[in-house]
């Protein structure tokens, strides 16, 4: 292989590395590691790939990394801009906007405060934050709920307010008898008012209701009608606390909902639960749906998938997902989806016992499917090492000809190897945050398979990036 070959193919690796852990990685705890490993493997990565491909580095705003990742991206290209061409920051710019347009915008306001914390203020930065508040729907609204991080984002852009009152609200309280902005309005009279806290934002509100010595029942029963739906979801079966809506939630949400309940709650709700998980497979699936012939899943619900105290469920309600969208990707009565405990029954799965991954890749491949997808974290235990060897005999004796294409999607990072725990070299894994996610992956992980360089990578991403800036203009 030539040296440039060679090169390439290792600047590839390093790229999908990088973005496996931007997809997984938020610096918490996980179930193998602590947050302190957790977050200084990501910061390494940040750096590493930063400083040697910069603009992969950037190009990866425009892939479906989860929020930390982007908002660290965001940060990290605006302190070290001196280190980037006038067209390098003319791209970056745009990423940068597109990406600051889909976050969340108390995640935004975070990050314009780390960036005041680390005095970075120059006209670049100050240019791109202006554009963001002045495209933001409801300034008042801001006002109201990130009342903290609207006065450090004002101060540190400069940002002129053309509307006066909203100026006397953040820098002047209490200058006004009454404010022409209902919300602004509405919060100076909840602190003498009782009735005025339910025209607040629901966080807001609780902070007044507490102050006001409401009770709990009552306060949920009353400000229902201003919680959005995943506030709803969150105080689900609490006294007081309105029916949550599943039509329409996210698939993964939905799923990490679904395993929140008792398993005897889940039997009552069945059909209801299981319509709900299906129509938002459905969704997801979109275009894709019924059109991946014969599908095979091996989903870990081993112990280990109980994840962490702050990711609690995560990986095992990221396979529950990954179940039901599979069966929407897959020919009508073409899946067949097998849980390492031996669980028949999805909507009742929890975390129990070790993890025999290659005994259910044996069940899986028996059948011959056209695909096989494996949801795990990849620790095979039972016993060590199986899958690797199960894997490695099918891909070089049984089916050498890729008959049967095979995909590892790892929700976990492992802070230990800077990257998603793998089963074996000859099949490709990608990280997975979201089911939603899970075609694109599935197409980024056969970059993972050692057979493309760097040049059809950085193909990939440029048509990602330019299909991104064009969905937020």
């Amino acid at each position: 292989m030539a040296e440039e070959s060679r090169a390439d193919l290792v600047a590839a690796e390093d790229v999908l590395l990088f973005v496996n852990a931007a997809i997984t990685a938020t610096g918490q705890r996980e179930f193998h590691s602590g947050a302190g490993a957790q977050r200084l493997s990501l910061d390494f990565l940040h750096e590493y790939v930063r400083v040697n491909y910069r603009t992969v580095y950037a190009a990866a705003l425009a892939l479906d990394i989860n929020d930390h990742n982007a908002a660290l991206i965001v940060r990290h290209l605006l302190v070290s801009a001196d280190e980037a061409s006038a067209d390098d920051k003319r791209v970056e710019g745009r990423l940068i906007a597109a990406r600051l347009a889909a976050l969340p915008p108390q995640r935004v306001y975070r990050l314009m405060r780390a960036l005041r914390a680390a005095k970075v203020n120059n006209r670049r930065t100050r240019a791109i934050f202006r554009d963001w508040l002045g495209a933001r729907p409801d300034l008042g609204f801001d006002a109201v709920k990130y009342r903290a991080g609207l006065k450090s984002a004002a101060r540190h852009v400069h940002l002129p307010f053309a509307d006066a009152e909203l100026g006397d609200f953040l820098f002047r309280p209490g200058r006004r008898p009454h404010y022409a902005h209902p919300l602004l309005d509405a919060h100076r009279r909840a602190h003498y008012e009782q009735g005025a806290l339910y025209e607040l934002p629901f966080t807001v509100a609780e902070g007044f209701a507490a102050r006001h010595g409401v009770a709990r029942e009552t306060f949920l029963k009353r400000v229902a009608p201003r919680a959005t739906r995943l506030e709803r979801l969150r105080f689900q079966g609490r006294a007081g606390a309105p029916a949550a809506d599943l039509a329409g939630l996210p698939l993964t949400r939905l799923a990490l909902f679904v395993l929140s309940l008792a398993p005897g709650e889940r039997a009552a709700r069945r059909a209801e639960l299981t319509d709900a998980l299906r129509a938002a497979a459905l969704r997801a699936a979109g275009p894709h749906a019924r059109s991946w012939g014969r599908v095979a899943a091996v989903l870990d619900d081993s112990y280990s998938s109980a994840g962490s105290g702050v990711k609690r469920r995560r990986p095992l309600a990221v396979a529950l997902a990954c179940h039901f969208l599979l069966e929407a990707l897959a020919g009508a009565g073409a899946y067949r989806g097998w849980w390492t405990s031996g669980a028949t029954d999805a909507l009742l799965v929890r975390p129990r016992g070790a993890t025999p991954l290659g005994s259910r890749l044996l069940d899986a491949l028996e059948e011959g499917p056209e695909r096989v997808v494996v949801v795990s974290d990849g620790w095979d235990n039972a016993p060590p090492g199986l899958a690797g060897e199960v894997l490695r005999v099918w891909r070089t004796r049984l089916d050498p000809g890729l008959r049967t294409r095979v995909v590892h999607l790892n929700p976990v990072y492992d802070a230990d190897g800077f990257d998603v725990r793998r089963l074996a070299p000859s099949v490709p894994t990608a990280g997975i945050r979201d089911a939603e996610d899970l075609p694109a992956l599935v197409e980024i992980a056969a970059f993972a398979e050692g057979r493309t360089g760097l040049a059809e990578l950085s193909t990939y991403l440029d048509r990602r990036t330019a299909d991104f800036v064009a969905s937020v203009r």
